[in-house]
């Protein structure tokens, strides 16, 4: 055994255990957004002295450490709170893959009295889904589903609540089969079959959580297409006139739905975790020091007006949009200089311009693919609504002009900062049938697709000013 010296703590080792896992062991906060490939650099820390990668360092004597700072990820969730903690009450939860919303609702008044956001704690174990359902199929649900739920324990306890009361939830499937312990693995392979996907109940007690009386969780489309953008439909609702309106929930992976009255087209883009940053040089989830606004002055904004120590996913659409201005990019993505500093700290790489590219073409040409099938133009869009952890902050004039949105859209953009969270909360308030948003619903696989294929080529160049 060796001993394993932190600030304040001393853990013990098995001699050759990886650092990450007696870290992650320990209910010690580690972000490893490549789950342990040691391909994102992003889980950099001090032993001895000396910067190392926690997921590659094996243990063989006793060491010192130094935790990186590891801070809470911003998060906006649009709800607008007030009510009183009185009458009948109940939790809305939405369990994000990078965070998690709990809303405490008043379902006499449908007013939400206070919401709490934390980082979910299963980022350890990779920043995005396919990371975890492969750490589940080594390891099972066990472990991600404990840390996930002791969490939405103590965010449950800052209501200091003396009664129980139900829990409705949303997420995607992923996250939905971890919340309730059950194996995700069958997501992660072909054919892609998840063990359930309609609407799921448990007890409180049965998923150890403290103060709820009944869970209900609601139903997904597809594997890839989860519950979270079910209580999205279910928020924004239905559009009349025979127009189409788009719901895409810009995360690591993104999840687009195009639906009419009559029909409903869903599809998810993989977008990996350029958004989240994890391979992105200087990338970074919106922590204290993030960049999240950058200006083609080359003036910037920081996520707690700290000093800069890389760059979250709206901060990266601006400096792409300003590179691209100032003809530092070319429309190829093609940049003469291996590197732009954008900061004295922060930096842009030939290398993170492609990432952007593939991730911005996926998700665009998902959206087209998906009104190609439907067989309509851009003339039959109501409205693009975007989701997701980082949609309120995202400059939609640099969204399109970088190819994220489609640029015909961008006078038809609206921002919903947590459409997941917000659609729990009306069908916790109202109970409605969520079969109209399912009964017509048609999932897409793109990687069958020959259109998207042609449209991901087209759309990784960058269109002219």
């Amino acid at each position: 055994m060796h001993r394993v010296k932190l600030p304040g703590r001393e853990l013990f080792a098995e001699d050759g255990a990886l650092l990450s896992s007696v870290l992650m062991e320990n209910g010690i906060p580690h972000d490893h957004p490549c789950g342990g490939k040691g391909t994102c650099k992003k889980c950099l820390i001090t032993v001895n002295g000396e910067k190392v990668l926690s997921c590659q360092y094996k243990i063989h004597s006793d060491i010192e450490v130094e935790p990186s700072e590891s801070g809470k990820i911003f998060s906006e969730t649009g709800a607008e709170t007030g009510g009183k903690a009185e009458g009948k009450l109940a939790f809305a939860l939405d369990i994000g893959t990078t965070t998690l919303a709990l809303a405490l609702v008043a379902l006499d008044t449908q007013k939400i009295v206070r919401v709490v956001t934390e980082t979910n704690p299963q980022r350890t174990f990779g920043a995005d889904i396919m990371s975890r359902i492969g750490h589940c199929m080594k390891n099972g649900p066990l472990e991600m589903h404990s840390v996930l739920i002791a969490k939405i324990n103590e965010m449950i306890a800052a209501f200091d609540l003396h009664e129980e009361i139900p829990l409705y939830a949303a997420g995607n499937a992923t996250m939905l089969h971890l919340f309730f312990n059950i194996d995700c693995s069958g997501i992660g392979t072909a054919p892609y079959t998840p063990v359930f996907l309609e609407e799921k109940h448990a007890s409180g007690k049965d998923l150890a959580l403290n103060s709820v009386s009944e869970v209900i969780a609601l139903p997904s489309i597809a594997s890839f297409v989860g519950a979270d953008l079910v209580a999205g439909l279910n928020y924004v609702g239905l559009p009349e006139n025979g127009k189409y309106n788009i719901l895409a929930d810009l995360g690591t992976n993104a999840e687009i739905i195009l639906f009419s009255k009559d029909k409903v087209l869903s599809t998810a883009a993989a977008a990996g975790p350029c958004f989240e940053g994890a391979n992105i040089s200087c990338g970074m989830s919106a922590t204290k020091g993030a960049i999240y606004r950058y200006e083609k002055d080359g003036s910037y904004k920081t996520i707690g007006d700290a000093e800069a120590k890389g760059i979250c996913g709206t901060g990266l659409i601006d400096a792409m949009a300003a590179l691209l201005a100032n003809e530092t990019v070319d429309s190829t993505g093609y940049m003469e200089e291996e590197e732009y500093a954008l900061t004295e700290n922060v930096s842009l790489t030939q290398e993170d311009i492609r990432q952007y590219q593939l991730a911005k073409s996926a998700v665009c040409s998902a959206m087209m693919t998906l009104m190609d099938m439907a067989g309509i133009g851009e003339e039959s869009i109501g409205t693009l609504y975007i989701s997701g952890g980082f949609s309120a902050k995202i400059d939609r004039e640099n969204a399109s002009r970088t190819g994220l949105l489609p640029e015909v859209l961008k006078d038809r953009i609206s921002a919903i900062s947590n459409s997941s969270l917000l659609g729990t909360v009306k069908f916790a308030c109202e109970g409605n049938d969520l079969s109209v948003f399912l009964k017509n619903a048609e999932y897409a696989d793109l990687s069958q697709s020959k259109r998207f294929s042609d449209l991901f080529m087209e759309n990784m160049f960058f269109g002219e000013e």
